[in-house]
């Protein structure tokens, strides 16, 4: 069903552009239809602009050179046809080559008929008294997206932020995505989360997510966020929610990582963080976590069937993507029935709540605070009770960046000297459950990596691979996971030991 907008003014129109900015993705073709005047330049410059996050981008009509190419975040191409005087010059404009990898705007795409898409985004704008009137009909995928960012609109006009200026901050490897919402110079966050579209029936007449305890809405991030901030701990405050919508404006923490200008770990920030999670696993973990009104969020156990269908990504994807041929039935066999003996071996591990993506991406550093409130966390919200073990393992053995050997070392040192301290903990005990947990982690990741690249279309993981296999083969120095290290060398992921 098309969508039908009142823009009251130029400023409505310029908010509309920016909007949709943030709602199109390469390959998209919008057609833009109306009088002289009507209000097209002034949303293709809006958008252009925005996606260029430059408020002062010259955006020149493109009246007389018939397009105008912009090397954007994602590329840009705006075609005016007025002046064509045959459809078939559209091929000689490159449009078809724009269109592969580029946002297309297209003025009078009438002149084009029969030489353009036949289907794609279509805004046709009309006066309506001082303003405008824009109809948007599209194919339902591309008006969900659209329909998704107005929606977040209204959202901050609701909670009170009307006029705020939107940026494209960050996506991930999940459906989530987050923006910088700016507003009389204040800044926040923008998270949004959609609620998880179900997958395939795996097992249990469950899927992945639900297995795997993925946060399927936003109340787990509120639960897990105020926790951690009860706990002594830097989570961002939230300003305004729409948990239904998913939808959740956030303090920004800043910038600041823990790696420096060449991409490298920088030690103090990492001990830091380190000091962190001792700190939170000083306490025993709390189960039951207010979210909103009678609202209850039960953080889950990381348990056997999360474990295993982790693990499963390593059979499921990256053997078939390395050999170019599936598991055996005995190899799969005989890896779960490893990982099954693993897993019982940590009933007797030290538990608490794993943040579960502890790392650098997920990392703020805030110079101008002091002790724990120095170290910014952002990303929680698949938090689960498990073996504390594992988020040291993931933040020193960090997924997204190369630990050298001297500071990962220094951070695991750290962190086990805080600790020391605490009753009961046993230092031998918690690093062979260091290994089990990283090699469990890295065993999903292989795979996390592949399926990414094939499924999702994000080829770029790929580069964390090599990274990934050298902290598998650290893990898998323990004695106890030899028989887990002799199945992958015979699978053929680790080099045989000479």
């Amino acid at each position: 069903m098309a969508l039908d907008l009142f823009l009251p003014d130029e400023a409505a129109t310029i908010r509309f552009g920016e909007d949709m900015a943030l709602g199109l993705k390469r390959g998209d073709y919008v057609a833009l239809s109306g009088d002289l005047g009507a209000g097209k330049s002034t949303f293709s410059r809006a958008l252009i602009r925005a996606i260029a996050d430059d408020a002062y981008l010259e955006v020149p009509s493109p009246t007389f050179t018939l397009v105008q190419s912009y090397d954007l975040r994602i590329p840009v191409a705006h075609f005016d046809l007025y002046r064509i005087a045959d459809a078939a010059e559209i091929d000689e404009l490159g449009f078809d080559e724009a269109l592969s990898d580029s946002i297309c705007l297209v003025e009078w795409p009438e002149k084009g008929f029969g030489a353009l898409p036949a289907e794609g985004i279509s805004l046709s704008f009309l006066h309506e008294g001082d303003g405008r009137r824009v109809t948007i009909d599209a194919p339902v995928p591309a008006l969900a997206r659209i329909r998704r960012s107005l929606a977040i609109r209204a959202f901050l006009d609701e909670a009170g932020y009307r006029n705020a200026v939107r940026r494209h901050l960050t996506g991930d490897a999940s459906v989530r995505a987050y923006e910088h919402v700016d507003v009389g110079g204040a800044r926040f966050v923008l998270m949004d989360s959609p609620r998880h579209t179900p997958g395939p029936i795996l097992a249990h007449g469950k899927y992945y997510q639900q297995i795997a305890h993925i946060a399927e809405d936003v109340k787990p991030f509120i639960a897990i966020g105020r926790y951690l901030v009860a706990r002594g701990l830097r989570a961002p405050a939230i300003h305004a929610m729409d948990i239904d919508a998913g939808i959740l404006l956030i303090e920004d923490l800043g910038s600041e990582g823990v790696l420096d200008e060449n991409g490298m770990p920088i030690a103090e920030r990492y001990r830091e963080s380190a000091a962190c999670l001792a700190h939170l696993h000083g306490e025993a973990a709390e189960r039951d976590l207010p979210v909103a009104g009678d609202i209850v969020h039960r953080v889950p156990d990381f348990d056997r069937d999360a474990m295993q269908i982790e693990v499963s990504l390593l059979i499921d994807w990256y053997l078939p993507y390395t050999r170019g041929t599936p598991a055996s039935e005995d190899e799969r066999r005989g890896y779960v029935a490893l990982w099954d003996g693993l897993i019982d071996s940590l009933a007797a591990a030290e538990h608490n709540l794993l943040l579960r993506d502890f790392h650098s991406p997920n990392i703020i550093w805030r110079p101008e605070a002091t002790g724990t409130d120095r170290v910014g966390i952002i990303d929680f919200q698949d938090a689960m009770i498990g073996p504390s073990a594992y988020d040291v393992a993931s933040l020193t053995q960090d997924a997204r960046v190369d630990m050298p050997e001297g500071v990962a070392e220094s951070v695991l040192d750290h962190y086990l000297s805080l600790r020391a301290a605490d009753p009961g903990f046993n230092r031998e005990r918690f690093l062979r459950d260091w290994h089990v947990m990283a090699a469990q982690r890295n065993c999903k990741l292989v795979g996390l990596w592949v399926r990414l690249m094939q499924r999702d279309g994000k080829p770029a993981y790929m580069r964390h691979m090599p990274r990934t296999l050298r902290n598998l083969e650290r893990a898998l120095a323990h004695p106890d996971l030899a028989p887990l290290r002799e199945w992958c060398e015979k699978a053929g992921i680790l080099a045989t030991e000479s």
